[in-house]
């Protein structure tokens, strides 16, 4: 029975040790390619696949060969990949906790605000640089070219994703008419344009639906977090176990923490072995 830890833990790190290869090569391909979304991802898929092969391959040497360094390297790396999936997940409840859209009345979809957002998530879509990386893959997806052949019926009756509410038209409540220069409107009103290149993607309502879309998707990742937490923290409960059962294994002394000082002596062992030996050569 003490070996079943062991065994356990080697299918467990087989299985995430092929799991891994996709996703290394997932990460390479995206490298290839041209589209800036895609380089945008690469780095995250690439660290995500090296991170598991390494921890993987330590843990499944370890539990199969009873190699205990290799095991204590993969606790140690496990401890800190539960660390850094429990603070990912504090952090993504943290910062999405807020948002959600506006209803519009007489339409299906929703509108955004900016800031109804989290500061943090606000700082980051202000930024120009990171803005430009979004702004070229929203305009690389073709979002907007699906509401090309919509008419004013289906922008009545149809729902919208929010980086189409809020990028691919201007807010609700603007009005273009020789009225509507005399009238106070929403700023946005007048960054929207009829360029395809251009819409509303300099927006503030643009950058929130991006926001919603990035909330939406943290909250189904904390699912998946959760649950890999929970997961992980069982695993390393077992590593720990097969870690102990190959500490005993090198000693050729599967039981008892005692026998193991037969094998490997105290460091002052020697010494005291020594002045033994010179104390009956004297007398």
């Amino acid at each position: 029975m003490h070996r079943f830890s062991n065994t356990v833990i080697g299918f467990l790190n087989l299985f995430t040790l092929l799991a891994s290869i996709p996703i290394i090569g997932a990460g390479l391909w995206m490298a290839r390619s041209s589209t800036t979304c895609e380089n945008f991802l690469q780095t995250p898929l690439l660290v995500i696949g090296f991170v598991v092969l390494v921890v993987s391959l330590s843990g499944f040497i370890g539990a199969c060969f009873h190699v205990a360094c290799a095991l204590w390297l993969y606790l140690v790396v496990m401890l800190f990949l539960i660390a850094a999936l429990l603070g990912l997940t504090v952090f993504g409840f943290g910062v999405t906790s807020k948002g959600g859209g506006v209803e519009v009345p007489g339409r299906v979809y929703k509108e955004y605000r900016l800031q109804d957002y989290s500061p943090w998530l606000q700082k980051r879509v202000n930024d120009p640089r990171y803005w430009n990386t979004i702004r070229s893959c929203i305009l690389g997806s073709k979002t907007c070219e699906k509401l090309a052949s919509w008419t004013p019926l289906d922008y009545m009756q149809r729902d919208m994703s929010p980086i189409q509410s809020g990028c691919c038209k201007p807010p609700t409540a603007c009005t273009y008419n020789m009225e509507s220069t005399m009238m106070s409107q929403d700023p946005d009103c007048y960054k929207w344009n009829n360029d395809p290149t251009l819409l509303c993607y300099e927006c503030d309502s643009c950058k929130a639906g991006v926001l919603e879309d990035i909330r939406r998707n943290w909250h189904k990742l904390s699912v998946l977090t959760v649950s890999m937490l929970v997961l992980l923290i069982g695993i390393y409960s077992i590593g720990c176990c097969a870690f102990r059962n190959a500490r005993r294994a090198e000693t050729d002394y599967p039981y008892g923490e005692n026998r193991m000082t037969k094998v490997r002596p105290r460091w002052d062992y020697h010494w005291w072995r020594w002045l033994h030996n010179r104390r009956e050569q004297l007398y």
